[in-house]
């Protein structure tokens, strides 16, 4: 009997050669082709895509294989490409939509796949939902349609989607200013792509774990702490003046001041946000995800853009931001996408963007932050991981979410919020989020408040708390 399979909040991910297997990704192929012929789009090309993981390209050529069985065209990459430039590929070329073989930012044991929608962002939670659904009903050899088969064309991805982001950042302000800058592509799909922007246009670059290693030795490929060390040193021994890190599929981004100090995804989310606004000119609504910084709903206040909150996982975003008149969407993971532009996530992008805002106003990391700081009061963050089993994370947030004033870490919380998960809030001291991971068996706890001694020790005090009921 075939397993069950389960989407999660971007796709579906499994250990590698145990649920990740050929036959099964030819199933979620399958699954995915269903889907098309019904909404009446199979006549269209598919684009597919895959990462540096074990068996990427040989999932990525069994799904080609899959969709072209059943009379739809293809378009293959022909190298590890970057989720974004898939998407960008699957607009470009009219597709009816893309499947890309990926785990993005989970550890090397892990694999699975993406789906893209002909708009190039996530597919609804509609799609997601039917997907599924067939899953459970057909294998992918009886999606296979009789007859005249589709064609598999292999194509360079990477090349047109590096052109069309150079257009979209003002590379000689960048080079003129003299800045320096070390990358880490974490031995993802984004290997390469910074570095061979910054060298064409003249801009000092050296980028680490540039080489083909699926093993992502030494790191997940997330670009959070403590994952990004290696991008630390190479900062402080190179004296550059900001490392940025893109992950597994590079649709995420994380970066380091010259300092040495470690600029997260909510800072860099603000960062962008004011650069959008003041430097650029722009506006339009903000979305942000549960878990994200308050900051963005000071700035949007303070700029009188309006801002959304919504559930963690960027289809909800997605969705939102074919609706809406988007300035700027952003999530906790790093993943940061921009209005007018595909509802996508773009490390490589934002990575630039960063590198932009400190040319043009002359300032480091380090002290773009301190403007915000100044300018909206002081925050500060993390995230902290627990392994759990879902049920027992389940449990956890149940208990919590249906508290009245539960007292953690010496302090009484004065509402709760479920959106996703369970957040409590402290008045305006600060909050705390518990949530269970989509796909992994984790138990997720965040803080935000005025200071790190302040994040630290309500961080324990919930992983004591939680341990004790697990």
């Amino acid at each position: 009997m075939a397993s069950q399979i389960k989407l999660g909040t971007d796709g579906w991910r499994a250990l590698i050669g145990e649920e990740f297997t050929l036959a099964n990704v030819e199933r979620v192929a399958g699954a995915f082709v269903a889907h098309l012929r019904d909404r009446r789009r199979a006549g269209r090309k598919v684009v597919i895509g895959f990462d540096t993981r074990f068996l990427s390209p040989e999932a990525a050529e069994a799904a080609a294989e899959t969709v072209r069985s059943a009379g739809i065209d293809v378009i293959l990459a022909d190298r590890p490409t970057p989720t974004p430039a898939l998407s960008y590929a699957v607009v470009s070329n009219h597709a009816s939509g893309g499947i890309v073989i990926t785990a993005s930012h989970n550890p090397c044991r892990w694999n699975g796949v993406k789906f893209k929608a002909d708009y190039g962002g996530s597919v609804s939670i509609g799609i997601a939902r039917e997907i599924e659904k067939r899953l459970a009903q057909k294998s992918a050899k009886a999606l296979r349609r009789a007859g005249k088969s589709g064609s598999i064309e292999r194509r360079d991805l990477v090349t047109p989607y590096l052109e069309n982001v150079k257009r979209m950042v003002d590379l000689d302000s960048i080079r003129s200013s003299g800045l320096r800058f070390a990358l880490d592509p974490m031995f993802g799909a984004g290997r390469g792509c910074l570095a061979r922007i910054f060298s064409e246009a003249g801009i000092p670059s050296m980028e680490i774990h540039g080489e083909h290693n699926p093993l992502f030795p030494g790191l997940n490929p997330e670009p959070i702490e403590p994952h990004v060390e290696a991008l630390r040193s190479a900062v402080l021994e190179g004296g550059y003046d900001a490392g940025f890190a893109t992950d597994g599929d590079a649709d995420r981004i994380g970066a380091m001041d010259r300092s040495g100090a470690f600029v997260d995804s909510h800072k860099i989310f603000s960062i962008l946000l004011v650069h959008l606004v003041v430097d650029r000119k722009k506006t339009g609504e903000v979305i942000k995800t549960f878990s994200s910084t308050d900051w963005i709903d000071r700035l949007g206040r303070r700029y009188g853009l309006k801002v959304h909150t919504t559930r963690i996982g960027f289809k909800y975003i997605c969705a939102l931001m074919l609706t809406r008149n988007v300035l700027m969407a952003g999530e906790e993971s790093g993943g940061l996408a921009m209005g007018g532009q595909l509802p996508e996530r773009d490390g490589i992008l934002n990575a630039l963007l960063l590198a932009e805002v400190m040319a043009e106003r002359g300032k480091l990391l380090s002290g773009l932050i301190e403007e915000i700081a100044a300018a909206v009061g002081r925050l500060e963050y993390k995230r902290m991981d627990l392994e759990m089993d879902r049920a027992a994370a389940q449990r956890i947030i149940r208990e919590v979410g249906q508290s009245k004033h539960l007292k953690i870490g010496g302090l009484t919380a004065t509402t709760v919020e479920i959106l996703d998960g369970a957040k409590l809030r402290f008045g305006d001291a600060g909050w705390i989020l518990f949530r269970a991971s989509g796909t992994e068996n984790l138990l997720r706890l965040y803080a935000e408040f005025p200071a790190k001694s302040e994040v630290r020790r309500m961080l324990d005090a919930m992983a004591e708390f939680a341990r004790s009921r697990s």
